[in-house]
């Protein structure tokens, strides 16, 4: 019986550290500040930690959706979720 292990890139690794980082840091935050809803660009009204959750899942997608259909570095995947994390966080 052979075991695999899977091959961990740079661009995945430190997107997995990225996300540990941001629970860390949100949970702190939350304890020290808790924040109240609201509205931004999304169409619900959401707290830091439900903007999180989503930009967390859209990065997961567009890394996803990279990996799928281009092929290109995955840094490229990076800086896009980033952006868009940045973005969610922001104005979300």
């Amino acid at each position: 019986m052979s075991l695999e292990w899977m091959a961990w890139t740079l661009p995945t690794a430190i997107f997995f550290a990225t996300i540990a980082a941001l629970l860390i840091a949100m949970t702190v935050w939350q304890a020290s500040a808790p924040s109240i809803e609201r509205r931004g660009l999304l169409p619900i009204a959401t707290t830091p930690g439900d903007r999180l959750f989503l930009g967390l899942l859209g990065s997961a997608y567009i890394h996803l959706a990279w990996i799928g259909l281009f092929d290109l570095s995955l840094w490229w995947a990076l800086v896009i979720s980033a952006v868009y994390m940045t973005a969610l966080m922001r104005w979300g």
